[in-house]
């Protein structure tokens, strides 16, 4: 046998449904796991960070806002990086997989640095861009200044933990994170308050555990990726020297997913000033209100990266069948959990509010928005498992057409409905629902579109 064959994959006859249905639950499961360990530790820091005051809690979350339009912008690479090794692996070749995870490994450091190494500068400006108030824009800064640091280890984790999926391994990424978020946690309470002889730096020692834990998780998923899984593998034989030629493949698919990801995080932080002219206590009820609704995400996120990598394996072995149906088992699944725990958001609003904060007015504003945005739950859902899929495929242009108008549309109709209809916060979500419909339609219908190509 061919070292850079995988007959198992490629000889074989195609699975049955029942067969990909548990491909995707076993490839997803891990996935919402991973990101669950990464919500909960959100929610740990919110915690954490809220008991410092609304202030305090106001400026991380503008602070954070930041670092996930940075971190997007990095996300080409990650995405792009995934997908060519997913398809490559499902066409069983193995050693072309291994160099576009070494390459990807290679570009991230090379462009991350330098990018790290130019915002540090920018964060007071960057950071005023919110028109915070002085107290809540002085806890940004220093917020960003330290996390800014850990750009390129963060894109590290998503970079590698997208090439192990790519090659059907989503556990270890869970476990990986799982311990880095340990770390996190209690590092960012020692630094907080002071405990174990550290210093009590306040609301950004909860920075300072980020960046010790970032750092010992890239540098675990690197160690995996040097020895490999399932033959594709960063160590060893092959070619360190930068290609020109392979990031321009992996920024082909990836850039157009890197700028879906911008639009969409810049499209919610231009939200903050919005909902900074209601105040702070709704500004505060805000990151909260994110907070609890990015857990009804967490099923939409990992059947839509199951969608990705299996779709792509299927689209590397030339069975386009086998790639719609991947996609709609992702779709079936992803609508039943996310409606599922809308209904669970829509009666149990308040109670989830107020884990982060027991202030009446703060609880009040959060829980209203929460239900907005719960019924908005099964739209969504298609939009995470067919934007997935349609990944896999490598097209990475429509979901950045559909997703980043839809989003900025949603800001607009909110500053519409904020100035002139309903000021509160309540208001500002009320726009996802009455556009999320729209968007899913328009995923539906590129979709199906793409499939009869591909089935012609």
């Amino acid at each position: 046998m061919h070292s850079d064959t995988l007959t198992a994959e490629t000889l074989t006859p195609p699975p049955s449904r029942s067969q990909l249905e548990k491909r995707v639950l076993r490839l997803a499961w891990p996935v919402i796991g991973e990101n669950l360990l990464q919500t909960m530790l959100g929610v740990v820091d919110t915690i954490l960070v809220a008991s410092l005051g609304a202030v305090a809690l106001a400026g991380v979350g503008a602070a954070l806002q930041v670092i996930f339009v940075t971190t997007a912008a990095l996300s080409a690479l990650s995405v792009g990086v995934a997908v060519l090794v997913a398809q490559a692996y499902g066409g069983g070749k193995l050693a072309e997989a291994s160099a576009v995870a070494r390459q990807g490994l290679l570009w991230s450091i090379l462009i991350g640095l330098p990018l790290t190494a130019i915002g540090l500068p920018l964060t007071p400006a960057l950071i005023d861009l919110f028109g915070l108030a002085p107290d809540v824009s002085q806890v940004g800064i220093d917020y960003l200044a330290v996390t800014m640091s850990t750009i390129t280890t963060l894109t590290m984790m998503y970079l590698i933990g997208g090439v192990l999926r790519g090659v059907g391994d989503s556990r270890t990424p869970m476990l990986v994170t799982a311990f880095a978020n340990v770390v996190n946690v209690i590092a960012s309470a020692a630094l907080i308050f002071g405990w174990l002889g550290l210093p009590a730096l306040g609301a950004v020692g909860s920075a300072w555990g980020s960046v010790i834990a970032r750092l010992i998780g890239a540098a675990l998923l690197v160690g995996v990726l040097w020895y490999g899984r399932n033959g594709v593998r960063a160590g060893g034989g092959g070619m360190w020297w930068p290609r020109i030629g392979v990031l321009r493949d992996v920024l082909r698919i990836g850039m157009p997913a890197a700028l879906e990801e911008v639009l969409v995080i810049g499209a919610i932080a231009s939200l903050t000033p919005v909902v900074a002219t209601l105040g702070t206590v709704p500004l505060a009820a805000h990151r909260v209100a994110i907070n609890v609704l990015s857990l009804s995400f967490l099923p939409g996120i990992g059947f839509g990266l199951a969608a990705t990598a299996l779709v792509g394996q299927a689209i590397g072995a030339q069975r386009p069948a086998e790639a719609n149906a991947v996609a709609m088992i992702a779709l079936r699944w992803t609508i039943i959990w996310m409606g599922g725990l809308g209904v669970l958001f829509l009666i149990f609003a308040e109670g989830l509010v107020s884990i982060f904060n027991r202030d009446p007015q703060l609880v009040a504003d959060g829980a209203a928005a929460v239900r907005v945005v719960a019924l908005t739950q099964p739209a969504w859902a298609l939009t995470f498992a067919i934007g997935g899929a349609l990944r896999g495929l490598g097209d990475t242009l429509s979901p950045l057409a559909i997703s980043g108008t839809a989003i900025w549309v949603c800001v607009a109709l909110a500053l519409v409905i904020v100035t002139w209809w309903a000021p509160a916060l309540w208001g500002v979500w009320l726009a996802f629902l009455i556009v999320g419909p729209f968007e899913a339609a328009m995923f539906w219908r590129v979709w199906r579109r793409r499939f009869t190509i591909l089935t012609r």
